[in-house]
């Protein structure tokens, strides 16, 4: 059945009144825990998730429940597989009020409280409430075996809830569901959730297309027999956000968003893949649509906090416009970002508060913006869970420092570097203490090279580039914080070595084209090579990339030198 009905315009104009009311109060007082009255935030929020649904797919996924709540659960699933968790959550939550008796209802509140593909991890508390959902739905004594196996299956990942092995957690609920997928390998909601738990289970410490490769496989059956599901899809986007796959069935990335033209996180997803493929003007499309769908899209118990799919789509555009050279226009979503008050207090609000300010200063190589970047900000923040994110601004302060000469300053960091690494690897988040490593040795190797270590500083930035070059990209980000590529690019030219550094622009557009330091540096290192046809060819890119960009000197540097080649 499909998901969504339309609205009226009035209704329409209603939930615009409604939720203005909501965000001019909140951002009127940003030191203020606003309590909404009940019926309010019940009614405005209702409608906004009529609204936000007005067409999130096709989704029939068959319980033994009522007619109205097998309605609305297929709505609720439809949100789910969009990733909208706190508006799935209250989804599954009206169906077990229209059904007292509907056990899945409580899988699906259960399966709304983690997020296997994200850099989230579930609350103490809300592995108690996931376990305790699990056993609600049990006795309930669901009466078809894949309702059975489907609660089995979440139930393995909540076995335990004292427990803080979150891996270990993913793995059970991997493995548990791809005994469900055996039972019905035919159904496509036990198809679109073993695919997701399949990609959740991606080895951290190598590139590769395995999983990927097998949950697409999986998925294309799925979308086959039917394209309008947003499980299919969406699962499918992040299958091919992996080298070697980006450029296949670009269709169904297209297709995605506006499968679900009202939510934000489908209509952010297809952007990971323009990203990859440098396409800067479609992900700055994508992402001012999901920035400001996010808005209406609240999280928090009242719906107080702006969800964090807002910052998620604000460093993508901010990302975007650093490789256009649009400088000012990143800079006001930086501002937009840090002005926008009850930010949901999550990793990923912290990953972009850190990255987007790193990324600012550092991609338009302003070294004394990046010294006065100060870690662990904002301290209402609990920054001792989110230790890639300080990472990235101590790299940033870092890396300043190093510019600048300050050696004991960027010393100081790489310690600090040292700690977070092995501190993060500790609680088995081996992906973000791979990242952390990544950080680490790029800005041992420059500390190096200023205290005139040529060849350590060398070898340092090559094995992150090693390191790099074989670690996944999480979701979370668009990128690297710098690629180390361009990073040694950048160093090997200081070490006036412009062949090598071709060599390394070269490989960091094999994994991240289109980026305006990575082509600024190859047309610099064919310049000193003397290859003046290559370098025009550089700079012709760079001004199709980045034309209509501000960035000096590197904007006018690229004109001039192509003017005088005519």
């Amino acid at each position: 059945m499909t998901v969504g009905a339309a609205s009226s315009n009035r209704e329409i104009e209603s939930i615009k009144q409604k939720l203005l009311w909501i965000v001019v109060l909140i951002a009127g007082f940003p030191g203020l825990m606003v309590v909404l009255p009940g019926w309010c935030v019940d009614e405005a929020r209702s409608q906004v998730q009529q609204h936000a649904g007005h067409a999130l797919g096709t989704v029939d996924f068959r319980i033994t429940c009522s007619e109205q709540a097998q309605t609305e659960f297929n709505r609720a699933v439809a949100l789910l597989h969009h990733m909208t968790y706190p508006q799935a959550r209250e989804a599954f939550e009206r169906v077990a009020k229209t059904d007292g008796r509907c056990a899945m209802a409580h899988w699906g509140i259960a399966m709304t409280l983690f997020q296997p593909l994200w850099p989230t991890r579930p609350r103490p508390e809300s592995l108690r409430r996931g376990w305790e959902e699990v056993q609600t739905a049990k006795a309930l004594e669901p009466p078809t075996e894949k309702e059975r196996l489907f609660i089995d299956a979440t139930e393995a990942f909540y076995l335990d809830p004292a427990s803080s092995d979150y891996w270990l957690r993913i793995r059970r609920w991997e493995q548990a569901m791809e005994k469900v997928y055996a039972s019905f390998p035919d159904d496509s909601e036990v198809a679109a959730f073993y695919s997701l738990a399949h990609l959740a289970t991606t080895p951290s410490d190598t590139i590769s297309r395995v999983h990927a490769d097998r949950a697409a496989e999986i998925l294309i059956r799925v979308y086959e027999r039917n394209p309008e599901h947003p499980g299919a899809m969406h699962y499918l986007v992040h299958a091919n956000d992996v080298p070697g796959r980006e450029r296949e069935l670009l269709e169904i990335t297209r297709k995605y968003d506006a499968v679900a033209p009202r939510n934000p996180h489908a209509l952010h997803m297809p952007t990971h893949i323009y990203t990859r493929l440098g396409d800067w003007n479609g992900v700055i499309r994508g992402n001012l649509r999901a920035a400001e769908a996010a808005l209406g899209h609240p999280a928090g118990d009242h719906g107080e906090l702006v969800w964090d799919e807002f910052p998620h789509a604000i460093e993508y555009l901010v990302y975007a416009y650093l490789q256009k050279g649009a400088d000012d226009l990143a800079a006001e979503q930086m501002k937009r970002l840090r002005a926008t008050a009850r930010l949901e207090p999550t990793f990923k609000t912290a990953f972009h508060l850190a990255s987007t300010q790193a990324r600012y200063a550092l991609e338009r190589r302003a070294w004394k913006e990046a010294v006065l970047i100060v870690p662990r900000e904002p301290a209402a923040l609990d920054w001792d869970r989110f230790t890639w994110p300080e990472a990235i601004a101590r790299f940033a302060h870092g890396l300043g420092s190093a510019h600048l000469r300050n050696v004991s300053e960027a010393g100081a960091d790489v310690r600090r570097l040292d700690a977070l690494e092995g501190a993060t690897r500790k609680v088995g988040e081996d992906l973000f203490a791979r990242n952390i490593r990544v950080l680490r040795l790029e800005l041992s190797a420059w500390l190096a090279h200023v205290e005139r270590r040529k060849e350590p500083s060398v070898a340092l930035m090559r094995e992150a580039a090693e390191l790099e070059a074989s670690t996944p990209k999480h979701a979370v980000t668009p990128g690297p914080t710098l690629p180390a590529h361009e990073l040694l690019g950048d160093l090997l030219m200081e070490q006036k070595q412009p062949a090598a550094a071709l060599e390394a622009y070269r490989r960091s557009m094999e994994f991240y084209p289109g980026r305006f330091n990575s082509l600024f540096g190859a047309a610099r290192a064919a310049r000193a090579l003397g290859d003046k046809s290559l370098a025009r060819n550089f700079y012709r890119q760079l001004i199709a990339v980045a034309g209509g960009g501000m960035r000096q000197p590197g904007l006018k540097e690229a004109r001039d030198y192509v003017a005088r080649g005519r």
